[in-house]
């Protein structure tokens, strides 16, 4: 929160989170979302939600909504989709709420936009969001054990593991290699880790990320010792 704080200066007009973050898998608790929203207040400024992650939460984790927090239901525009959450890859659909004032301009911009939603696709999101919950519980809890699986296979290694999401993120930086030449020797191994270059500043530059989310607990059981491998070079 300190180098959030550090960041906003009086140029700085919103501020974006992602939660659960991607690809990071980080989690705001509530003593961030308050740290989060009293700058947003002291600072005058708005709050972009992206909340494709939002219900996709790890060892018990509650969804935590920036908009309930005090003096930011009319600061917060939040932005959706079923992509994540009801696994609808490549639909390319999701919708956005905000505050009434900014609606008419969401909506000019959603014209211009060049992905235009298809019939069935909005169709289909109606009836995934009306689905309920029990089957993105079910999703979690298999995403959760795929999660501990891949930690586990990287145990003593520099992990930051995630609270949320589909992917973690190992800090190849710390050990002394670069995450370009790591993500070539994964692949020699035949593991697919996308270096994190481009992605952000000098943090970014220091991991690679594995994504955990489709692959079965018995295909990452043999990720572990292919991984020592391509390090071990």
């Amino acid at each position: 929160m300190e180098a959030l704080q550090a960041a906003v200066s009086d140029r700085t007009r919103v501020v974006f989170i992602n939660n659960a973050s991607f690809p990071s898998g980080w989690v705001a608790s509530d003593g961030e979302w308050a740290a989060i929203a009293s700058i947003c207040r002291e600072r005058d400024l708005r709050l972009l939600y992206w909340g494709g992650f939002e219900g996709v939460l790890f060892d018990g984790r509650p969804i935590r909504h920036p908009a309930a927090l005090t003096g930011m239901r009319d600061r917060t525009v939040t932005v959706g989709s079923p992509t994540l959450e009801q696994r609808m890859i490549a639909w390319r659909i999701g919708w956005v709420v905000a505050p009434g004032d900014l609606v008419n301009d969401v909506s000019r911009v959603h014209i211009y936009n060049g992905l235009v939603p298809s019939g069935f696709n909005q169709i289909g999101t109606r009836v995934a969001l009306g689905a309920g919950h029990d089957d993105l519980a079910a999703a979690n809890a298999e995403w959760q054990r795929r999660r501990d699986e891949t930690i586990k296979q990287l145990d003593g290694l520099p992990v930051v593991r995630p609270a949320g999401g589909w992917s973690l993120l190992l800090d190849v930086a710390a050990l002394g290699l670069d995450c370009m030449q790591v993500s070539d020797r994964l692949l020699e191994q035949k593991v697919a880790a996308t270096p994190m270059r481009g992605w952000g500043d000098q943090v970014a530059n220091r991991h690679v990320r594995f994504v955990f989310s489709n692959e079965p607990v018995d295909r990452l059981a043999a990720l572990g010792d292919r991984v020592h491998r391509a390090l071990a070079r």
